[in-house]
């Protein structure tokens, strides 16, 4: 049984060692490049994930794309940029701060100001509906100036 699990288990060793995505490159700058821009790109079918990190078939392609244009001799630049003209700013992982991504890039610390504005206003609001003193100091001043109103005719 034990013996049979084990040849089970060094059959499908191969297997395990052709999922690795493994590229040969001319030099180790190229290497570096090839690491730099899969971390830099999205995967544009996951959610939140470079395309080194997905095991999608777009990321493959994307990847190997990349490993393609770099043996050609592109630059990290001419890449980005190619992708870029093709799959939008979404492609970036971490996109610039342009007219189209300004919302992106504002609209959370927008929407916390708006919140601690919120919050702020609802303390006063609760503040003044709960101190009946400064309220209740303004009606007495009223009463006396029409009582006195009235003791004057």
């Amino acid at each position: 049984m034990k013996r049979g699990l084990l040849i089970f288990c060094l059959l499908l060793l191969p297997l395990a060692a052709h999922a690795i995505d493994a590229r040969q490159f001319a030099d180790p700058k190229q290497q570096e490049a090839y690491d730099t821009l899969t971390a830099q790109l999205r995967c544009l079918v996951c959610q939140n994930q470079t395309i080194a990190d997905s095991n999608a078939e777009l990321a493959a392609d994307l990847r190997r794309q990349v490993y393609e244009m770099l043996a050609k001799g592109q630059s990290k630049e001419e890449i980005i940029q190619f992708m870029t003209d093709r799959y939008g700013d979404f492609v970036l992982y971490k996109p610039p701060f342009t007219a189209k991504t300004g919302l992106l890039w504002l609209g959370p610390a927008g929407f916390l100001l708006l919140g601690l504005w919120g919050v702020f206003w609802v303390i006063r609001q609760k503040k003044a509906a709960a101190d009946p003193a400064s309220g209740q100091a303004e009606k007495l001043a009223k009463i006396r100036r029409l009582l006195d109103e009235g003791d004057a005719s």
